[in-house]
């Protein structure tokens, strides 16, 4: 049964879209198996940049099926917009499928986000105010609407009411917020969304397990990342759900032995979106060059990314946490007009010199990092395609990033295009 799950091992926006788009190649399903529309993957494709947010990156291949398994909560304006947005490029969507189990993110769900973020203050937690983590919520306390409830408007209405005895009250009288409108709600997205998205509803469990018992090759797609992941992640600056690689058992209704391979994407440096610590984050010219060069805003809010040297402490708890087989790494083609490159090989907490993640939040938050560094290659890698024209200097780059985190890398990315990826095989 040949899956692969490929998942983001940093803080997100490592690049998974490029990559998950690279593998799909080889794929007859890819399945997003966890978040919403917080997360964005950028493909470029002959030059054409697309932004996808629900829909899986496999959609650009015609002999793909993708999926939205019932592990991501789903808001149905932006999967029917995203679906208008790649049928206008030609993109035939009609192979969309949509778990019927997935949960709906509804109108108060994005209130709800927004005045809660608001309150926090000082403390608030860099949501994208999407909706994402209040959808979450309700489905923990078993209150949520699931894309299958709008097959049936009474079911629907009727658990509508349940959420809104619930919801309504709270932000009219904490939030001083207008009580949602029950008819409006149902009526929107029973006669507005459901005839759309109908189509595309499926038993997704089902047809994965259909795909794998043929032998069919299938990917398994986060969102988010290890770091931001709600059990393992830093806590509470974390997303609602699990982007780890036991998320995706979860997410889309596999168990662990129906994996092969579990690709961490990473990339050539670090970034992190919103609030939390980082210890490898930096505040020179350095930042600004990985901003400014590596477009480091983000793809749904445009916030400018924080960003750092690599972080290999980081990285290998993430291929603990997911039990990684290979790395495939971006951006290497950044670090080119670098003089100097610098990879944090552990922390100095209280004086003591830590090579694995502190569980405890207050040692990583004061975590100061412990650099090795590296001569740049101050060449244009761009045009590379093959293992050795990389500069020497890049390949001592590649080599100590393996020896640090104990995995070995497959691919690496030196440019943003579909095709602008080197494969690296340490052995060869």
């Amino acid at each position: 049964m040949p899956a692969t799950i490929v998942v983001g091992t940093q803080w997100g926006d490592e690049g998974k879209g490029k990559f998950t788009d690279l593998f799909a190649k080889e794929m007859s399903l890819v399945v997003r198996y966890q978040g919403g529309h917080n997360a964005g993957h950028t493909l470029v494709v002959d030059g054409e940049t697309t932004a996808l947010q629900l829909i899986p990156s496999g959609v650009l291949y015609d002999h793909v099926t993708p999926v939205i398994g019932n592990g991501v909560v789903v808001d149905p304006a932006v999967l029917i917009a995203e679906v208008d947005m790649l049928e206008a490029k030609g993109v035939d969507c009609s192979r969309l499928r949509v778990s019927g189990n997935a949960h709906l993110i509804l109108p108060y769900h994005q209130e709800l986000d927004v005045v809660f973020e608001r309150h926090l203050g000082q403390n608030k937690l860099g949501t994208t105010k999407r909706g994402i983590g209040p959808a979450y919520a309700d489905k923990a306390f078993r209150i949520g609407l699931r894309v299958q409830d709008m097959m049936d408007p009474k079911i629907f209405r009727e658990k509508l009411a349940v959420a809104l005895h619930e919801k309504g009250p709270l932000l009219a009288k904490v939030y001083n917020r207008l009580l949602p409108d029950i008819d409006v709600i149902a009526d929107k997205y029973l006669h507005e969304y459901y005839p759309r998205i109908e189509p595309y509803i499926c038993d997704a469990i089902d047809l994965v397990h259909e795909s794998l018992d043929a032998g069919q090759h299938v990917l398994f797609e986060g969102a988010q990342a290890t770091f931001l992941d709600l059990d393992q992640g830093t806590y509470p600056f974390v997303t609602s759900s699990n982007p780890t690689a036991g998320g995706a058992c979860t997410g889309a209704g596999v168990g662990p032995r129906d994996i092969d391979r579990v690709v961490g994407i990473t990339k050539a440096y670090t970034t992190r979106v919103g609030s939390g610590p980082f210890p490898a984050e930096l505040f020179d010219e350095v930042a600004e060059h990985f901003v400014t060069v590596g477009h480091e805003f983000g793809t749904n809010t445009g916030r400018r990314r924080r960003c750092g040297w690599f972080d290999a402490v980081m990285l290998r708890h993430a291929a603990r946490l997911n039990s990684l087989s290979e790395m495939a790494l971006t951006k290497l083609d950044i670090l080119d007009d670098l003089d100097t490159i610098k990879v944090c090989v552990a922390y100095e907490i209280d004086g003591n010199t830590v090579t694995s993640m502190p569980y405890h939040q207050s040692d990583f938050h004061k975590a100061k990092p412990i650099y090795e560094e590296l001569p740049g290659w101050k060449t244009d890698i761009s045009a590379c395609t093959e293992r050795h024209q990389l500069p020497t200097e890049a390949q001592d780059y590649l080599r100590l990033l393996e020896a640090q985190v104990g995995v070995p890398i497959s691919v690496v990315g030196v440019g943003p295009g579909r095709n602008q990826f080197v494969h690296w095989n340490e052995g060869s």
